[in-house]
């Protein structure tokens, strides 16, 4: 797997840890008294609130290891060469290929007695 698909998994996986993990400490929180115009919420169990704060503890080791390689995979990306210069020259000379290309497959078709939309008419019948 290439290193941008492995970024992307690893996204993924931070989005579906951390989606989990906040709707787990939703969940299973303690209440708490928002105002002293509401009355005190009733008292958990200490088995209760000792298993949340051992889950809240797994649940954030797993986000920070996820969030570690991650990073170790950014770490891992090429770096440009040559800055953003050479990528700018590069993208011309890229475009300028793709023009070139572009002109000779245009004039192979008007050679055949094909035109472009001929072509878009008859590739949009094979979708259909």
């Amino acid at each position: 797997m290439d290193i941008i698909s492995q970024l992307q998994e690893q996204v993924n996986t931070i989005a579906s840890l951390a989606f989990n993990t906040f709707g787990t400490l939703q969940r299973d929180s303690p209440p708490v008294r928002l105002s002293p115009n509401y009355p005190e919420p009733p008292a958990n169990p200490t088995e209760d609130a000792e298993n949340f704060a051992e889950h809240a503890k797994l649940v954030s080791a797993a986000l920070v290891k996820a969030a570690k390689q991650f990073d170790a995979l950014v770490a891992a990306l090429p770096l440009a060469e040559g800055g953003e210069e050479a990528q700018l020259k590069r993208i011309a000379e890229l475009q300028a290929e793709n023009d070139a290309v572009g002109q000779e497959l245009q004039r192979q078709l008007e050679a055949a007695g094909v035109s472009f939309p001929s072509i878009l008419l008859f590739l949009s019948y094979l979708c259909s």
